[in-house]
């Protein structure tokens, strides 16, 4: 039976003192049952909020809230950092590709999901839209799943899809979801994604994040041909490659011709492009990130970011020193899986420096930092000075190699550096 509309405030009365709630991924997370539930808050003790990155408030993690709410981060969005940084909130490191499986198996049993949805299709179909992600799996276990139905969620094709009558409350609201309007590119980041398109075959399949350097990249593949998409997320910066012809996907082997995706994030102009575009499969994010699954098709290039790497390529992604700043997400997955695949090629690309000047190529990582790539896992290193392929070589050839793609400025002391640690000129 599909269950009438009710107000926010009915909707989220299933939340219990004590419960796990799951909110929504990214873009969709349904603000109006956020603001419901924290409303609450006098009434509700030790309520656990889990989430990957969301969009938009999260007043459950304002100070005040500790009584009633506690979020439990498994990637750290802006909205919040400092919540965990000041021990408000906590932050619970996992692979993208592995909280399904928290899900599932009940190792972080879901009471309630609060989610955002289409509204029914003539069949009873909601869609999950812009964000199946790790929500499809919390969905499917949750004892109680609420939904914020909303006409500016696209309908998107995939796994996404929950019929009404799986919903215990809907919520009527008509809101535009969050945008993430591209910055215009830097020269910088222009000579990155000229560096990164240069290790991009013809026929590949791409894996990129949301961002001015994925940008960049996208905005140098013009003139390529037959690429392939399997990514955990994509923006904007696609959509002109497919106008163009570039992206085809007619060389994968998983899902081929298709763009596979978890979620998506960026304008109405991409919310637009998946909405019932059948080009594009929004799966399960268990299935997208899985190192088995990426490495079945040709060519995977890989596109990750880093916060710094050391002379050894040590990369630590999700810490600045001891504070914890985004999480360990998909990188791993799509590195291994990039290595594994025939020809392909995993890639972390950075500046040089940081905004203060200071070297992103270091002796050693801050104390405290996380090592989210290891050292073994590491091939390309990019930066607006270069490409250090760092397989198969020692750790002296490679600081050599990360070394000549640092900030001329950071050389001499990082050379100095190297040396002490392993000896020899290169």
């Amino acid at each position: 039976m599909i269950p009438n509309f009710v107000s926010a405030e009915e909707a989220v009365g299933v939340v219990r003192s004590g419960q796990r709630v799951f909110v929504h991924s990214v873009a969709a997370a349904p603000q109006r049952l956020v603001a419901a539930l924290t409303a609450r808050a006098p009434e509700l003790r030790n309520v656990e909020i889990v989430h990957v990155h969301t969009e938009g408030p999260a007043p459950y993690a304002d100070p005040g809230m500790e009584q009633s709410f506690r979020a439990n981060a498994f990637f750290i969005g802006p909205n919040v950092r400092k919540a965990i940084q000041d021990g408000r909130a906590d932050f619970t490191p996992v692979f993208l590709s592995e909280v399904p499986a928290l899900f599932r198996r009940r190792i972080l049993p879901i009471d309630v999901a609060l989610v955002q949805v289409s509204p029914p299709d003539r069949h009873g179909f909601c869609s999950l839209g812009i964000s199946v992600d790790v929500t499809r799996a919390a969905v499917q276990m949750a004892a109680h799943v609420v939904a914020q139905v909303n006409p500016r969620m696209p309908r998107t094709h995939g796994d996404g899809l929950i019929h009404a009558s799986n919903l215990h409350a809907m919520v009527e609201v008509d809101e535009p979801l969050p945008e993430n309007t591209p910055a215009k590119l830097t020269d910088l980041e222009h000579s990155i994604g000229r560096h990164v398109a240069g290790l991009v075959e013809d026929g590949a399949t791409l894996q990129m994040g949301i961002g001015a350097i994925p940008d960049a990249v996208l905005s140098s593949l013009g003139g390529h041909r037959r690429l392939g998409v399997h990514t955990e997320m994509f923006s904007d910066g696609l959509i002109a490659l497919v106008e163009k012809g570039v992206v085809t996907g007619e060389e994968k082997r998983v899902r081929p011709g298709k763009i596979v995706a978890g979620f998506v994030m960026g304008t109405r102009k991409v919310y637009d492009f998946v909405d019932d575009n059948p080009l594009v499969a929004m799966l399960d994010i268990a299935f997208v990130n899985d190192t088995a699954v990426i490495r079945r098709n040709p060519r995977v290039t890989a596109i990750n970011s880093a916060i710094e790497v050391d002379l050894t390529g040590q990369v630590c992604a999700d810490s600045i020193g001891e504070r914890m700043y985004s999480g360990v997400g998909g990188q791993m997955d799509f590195i291994r899986g990039a290595s594994l695949s025939e020809g392909g090629k995993p890639i972390l690309a950075l500046p040089s420096v940081t905004s203060r000047g200071e070297t992103r190529i270091v002796p050693l990582l801050k104390p405290g930092a996380g090592v989210v790539t290891t050292r073994a896992h590491v091939r390309f290193v990019v930066t607006e000075y270069g490409v250090a392929d760092l397989y198969g070589r020692s750790l002296r050839a490679r600081a050599r190699a990360l070394i000549e793609i640092a900030h001329p400025s950071h050389r001499e002391a990082l050379s100095a550096e190297a040396h002490r640690r392993f000896g020899g000129q290169g």
